[in-house]
């Protein structure tokens, strides 16, 4: 994956990479991907168009995805709008990867930044506002989505179950934003619940409850003393036996292993050898256990770190400003990363290969 070339996108068909080629030809500028050889991609939707396969107009600022598996052997990739109109949307695919439907499966919400997948096929879309709360959506959008506001309302960014401790963690995009923990009176009914945020005095971690999760009076941050203030809380994900999490104005990415109470930073832009991420952003946990990082600035790259500590670069877009790169997800075989740039225009994508 070090060795990357250029492809240029210029419909919705999949285009093959060969080494060291450059796709042109067209008179309008377009982004471009850059992916390694044997690495093939296709555009899934476009902001303001009809999502090919479907009769549905794919929405705004995609941001947080994930994906689905559904009994056919087929999948669903839920997506979020960043935007005034918020909400979220899904493409559904076949268990060969076409595209066979799309439409809405969250609205009436206002910014819907990251979220996460729960272990029971629910998506979590967090709204990212002072008054933001986490909304359980079904992917397909059959079952009407329900706030959640037990699991806290504040400036929401991302969610990620942990399978084993029966929690939900949730991070705050604040310069001082809190990291919680939601767990469910019962197991997968998030209607209630006891919020918790991490609290450090004298070096020793600690769960403390928040005594007002709705926020009605004071922010969540602020209700217990000792907080342990993070810088930016953005994507956070599940990996194998520890909730990972990137911070974006120290560009760091976390693991806080449950089990031992331990908080540890995997990767630092300040300090690394080789400090390739930064602008860190969404994130996931890929084939292996390597993490995959999406950039909201950067290089407009998602990068890869590795179990043992490198990184390398999956793909990157170019040709494109003032945009971001948002939900990265893999299909449930593991072959096929989803991810979208944000703006200018809107675009959701695919990569197909060896990953």
């Amino acid at each position: 994956m070090h060795r990357r070339t250029f492809i240029k996108l210029t419909g919705t068909g999949v285009i093959a990479v060969a080494a060291g080629s450059l796709f042109t030809g067209c008179d309008t500028p377009a982004p471009e991907l850059k992916v390694g050889a044997g690495f093939t991609a296709r555009r899934i939707a476009t902001s303001g168009q009809v999502v090919p396969g479907s009769n549905y107009t794919w929405h705004a600022d995609p941001d947080g995805g994930a994906v689905f598996a559904q009994p056919d052997g087929g999948w669903v990739y839920v997506s979020n709008a960043e935007s005034a109109a918020g909400g979220a949307s899904m493409v559904r695919f076949t268990s060969t990867g076409e595209v066979v439907g799309a439409g809405r499966i969250l609205s009436g919400t206002v910014s819907n930044c990251a979220g996460g997948a729960t272990p029971w096929g629910t998506w979590l879309s967090c709204e990212e506002h002072d008054h933001g709360r986490v909304h359980e959506c079904d992917p397909l959008g059959v079952t009407e989505a329900v706030a959640r506001p037990a699991m806290g309302v504040f400036r929401h960014e991302a969610a990620a179950a942990d399978p084993i401790g029966k929690r939900i963690y949730l991070t705050e995009d604040q310069p001082d934003g809190g990291l919680y923990r939601f767990t469910p009176t019962r197991w997968t009914d998030l209607s209630a619940g006891i919020l918790e945020v991490l609290t450090e005095r004298s070096g020793v971690l600690a769960w403390n409850t928040v005594p007002d999760p709705t926020a009605s009076s004071v922010a969540t941050r602020s209700q217990v003393s000792g907080t342990k203030p993070f810088s930016g809380g953005e994507g956070t994900c599940w990996s194998v036996d520890s909730i990972c999490f990137t911070t974006k104005y120290d560009n760091k990415v976390w693991r806080y292993t449950p089990s031992t109470n331990t908080l540890a930073v995997i990767y630092d832009a300040a300090t690394s050898p080789n400090p390739i991420l930064t602008g860190v952003d969404n994130i996931t946990a890929g084939p292996g256990g390597d993490l995959f990082v999406a950039e909201d600035g950067g290089d407009m790259q998602v990068v890869r770190l590795h179990v043992d500590g490198t990184v390398s670069e999956v793909v990157q877009v170019t040709g494109v400003t003032g945009s971001e790169i948002t939900g990265p997800a893999f299909s449930p075989d593991g072959t096929r990363l989803y991810f979208s740039s944000q703006r200018n225009p809107g675009a959701t994508y695919e990569v197909r290969g060896p990953f």
